[in-house]
């Protein structure tokens, strides 16, 4: 296994943030067709995973509101488990930090880890084009999480190049909703012709969510959060929502900014991540 990490019985599973989002058109099959930018940011949830002799498959405790058969940890388990003729079976206990039901990838995050972590525990050594089949099975944004840099996404957000994004500290905040993803990209009144981009055609600042005034219009909340950030900065929402953030480069504008926020508002300052953690640790193993 190598030198012994200190992560080395707990696995990060972070989040992540959509700085633009279009929706440039839309598959025969329903699923839209998107460009976007990730960054990696370093909220993460946390991932404990104790072999089991038998091949059942469960969590050490219960997640509010996801039945654990619905669970993104234990359906990729379960494939893994399937598709690598695992032996062994896993009892995971999976810390929730990231918000449910906020855009910012922490259930595709979780799943990206399981999967990772799992391949080299269960020793099913699957290569990395096979996990990120997997990956796709589960979720759009779950090989995001595997490739292990920010990434410029095409496709359903499958299709990613490497990013180089500059130093960057950002205020997210909460609103105390659950935006339903599905219902968002089904909604009539969604465009989804903006124009296609090149990489080369990204900088800082590009872009917009085109996703948000759906959300917008049908979540106050949501609106009212982005209004008050945007005293300050380019406020966006991230993915589908509900959670929306403005960037700084310096930490104490962050910082500031965060300490004025109103007392019944909830949120946080996060760094954005030059690479997905989880595959340092790996590769350090």
């Amino acid at each position: 296994m190598g030198k012994v990490s200190p992560w080395s019985r707990r696995y990060p599973a972070p989040a992540k943030l959509n700085l633009f989002l279009h929706v440039v058109g839309r598959r025969p099959d329903g699923y839209h067709l998107l460009q976007t930018a990730f960054r990696l940011i370093d909220l993460c949830d946390w991932l404990r995973f104790t072999l089991r002799e038998d091949r059942e498959v469960r969590l050490s405790r219960a997640i509010p509101g996801v039945p654990a058969e619905e669970n993104l940890v234990v359906r990729a388990a379960r494939l893994l488990q399937a598709e690598g003729d695992a032996r062994a079976g896993v009892e995971i206990d999976l810390e929730k930090n990231i918000p449910i039901g906020g855009g910012l990838g922490g259930g595709s995050s979780d799943c990206a880890t399981t999967l990772a972590v799992l391949n080299r525990l269960w020793e099913l050594d699957l290569p990395q084009e096979k996990l990120a089949g997997l990956a796709l099975a589960l979720g759009a944004d779950v090989p995001f999480f595997l490739f292990g840099r920010n990434a410029f996404g095409e496709g359903i957000g499958e299709r990613l190049a490497a990013l180089d994004l500059p130093q960057a500290w950002y205020v997210v905040l909460v609103p105390p909703v659950v935006v339903p993803t599905r219902t968002i990209f089904a909604s009539p009144e969604l465009t989804r012709n903006s124009k296609t981009i090149k990489i080369s055609g990204f900088s800082a600042g590009f872009g917009r969510n085109d996703l948000e005034p759906v959300v917008c219009r049908r979540h106050a909340e949501v609106a009212a959060h982005l209004g008050w950030l945007r005293q300050f900065g380019d406020a966006r929402m991230s993915g589908s929502g509900a959670c929306v953030f403005v960037e700084f480069a310096a930490e104490r504008e962050a910082r500031s900014v965060h300490s004025k926020m109103p007392a019944e508002m909830r949120g946080f300052v996060v760094q954005g991540l030059d690479r997905q953690p989880l595959t340092a640790l790996l590769e350090n193993e």
